[in-house]
């Protein structure tokens, strides 16, 4: 197993620097940069050439990607453009907030796709199936940033339940009750764009296990359908469930872009959004490697925990 991963994390090296080397390009493939967004009527062209080099904009694009990569190495993600923060400072505080955000919904929005799934799946093409399955697609087919401003429009402006920006109260003590009114209405939104998909995926799941030849074993031995749901099939459905779990992992930085934007929560979502409208490539390069190490190493952790919750596949490949 420490062989394997080894292997897998040396192998992601040269894709990461691929990655990184196109998503430079295509940046400076764009129509502007960060200067186009900076000059004012009253700048002459000597001010703005002073800008470029302010900026590191007068060398050449294989200068600066190498310059850039160089220091990520050294584990420096440069300073942003606009603001002049340290990149990594920002990171330091956004993601975790990200996190406290993402990772609640999802833990809850796959416990319901577990529970509606498995219904769905138990009584397939009956009413708790058609049901499940419609809401799932009406679900799949509503944008998040319409459930957002549904969710802000009757609960916050006509309700007022609770608030609709930021994570705290301007000027209020950070208290965790307080907090909690700012989290609820991202969290239900969040929750809502996760859930059907990952319904869907376990209903499906559940369907192939309940045709499978155990099944029909368990059935001649006059087992129950509870019996058989409980001990067999619900184990063999979880096996596939791991695979998302180890694919969710870059949602925990870059899942809730839209939705934080919305809400104004500050996490990573706003600050990608900012950095985009501005062109602040050092905050895009960092954010989109970041993305790509979570992709490999999701992709990598669903391997893993494979293996451990089904040691066939194991022993399958050793024995290969």
């Amino acid at each position: 197993m420490a062989k394997f991963i080894l292997k897998r994390l040396l192998q992601a090296i040269p894709l990461l620097i691929v990655i990184s080397l196109l998503v430079f390009v295509l940046i400076q493939l764009a129509p502007f940069d960060v200067v186009d967004a900076l000059i004012t009527p009253d700048m002459s062209p000597e001010m703005i050439a002073n800008l470029r080099y302010r900026y590191g904009l007068d060398q050449s694009v294989l200068t600066r990607y190498f310059n850039w990569l160089g220091n990520v190495l050294r584990g420096d993600f440069g300073r942003s453009l606009t603001t002049r923060v340290p990149i990594a400072d920002e990171l330091a505080v956004r993601i975790p907030n990200t996190i406290r955000l993402v990772l609640p919904a999802y833990l809850f929005a796959l416990i319901l796709a577990i529970s509606l799934g498995m219904v769905a799946g138990a009584n397939r093409n009956r009413w708790p199936d058609k049901l499940i399955d419609g809401i799932c697609s009406f679900g799949i087919a509503t944008p998040s940033f319409w459930v957002a401003m549904l969710l802000i429009y009757v609960f916050g402006l006509q309700l007022g339940w609770f608030p609709i920006f930021g994570m705290y109260t301007v000027g209020g003590t950070r208290e965790f009750a307080d907090y909690l009114r700012h989290f609820m209405l991202p969290f239900i939104t969040l929750t809502l764009a996760f859930f059907p998909s990952l319904t869907r995926y376990i209903r499906m799941s559940t369907i192939m296990q309940v045709e499978e030849d155990y099944v029909t074993i368990q059935k001649t031995f006059q087992a129950s359908k509870w019996e058989i749901f409980t001990r067999h099939i619900s184990r063999n459905v979880m096996i596939p469930i791991v695979t998302q779990i180890g694919m969710a992992l870059p949602m925990l930085v870059t899942g809730a872009v839209i939705t934080e934007s919305i809400f104004s929560w500050q996490g990573v979502g706003p600050y990608l959004m900012h950095a985009a409208r501005t062109m602040d490539y050092p905050v895009i390069m960092a954010l989109m490697l970041l993305s790509a190490i979570l992709v490999i190493l999701g992709n990598l952790l669903s391997d893993v925990l494979y293996s451990i919750v089904d040691p066939r596949i194991r022993k399958g490949g050793e024995g290969s």
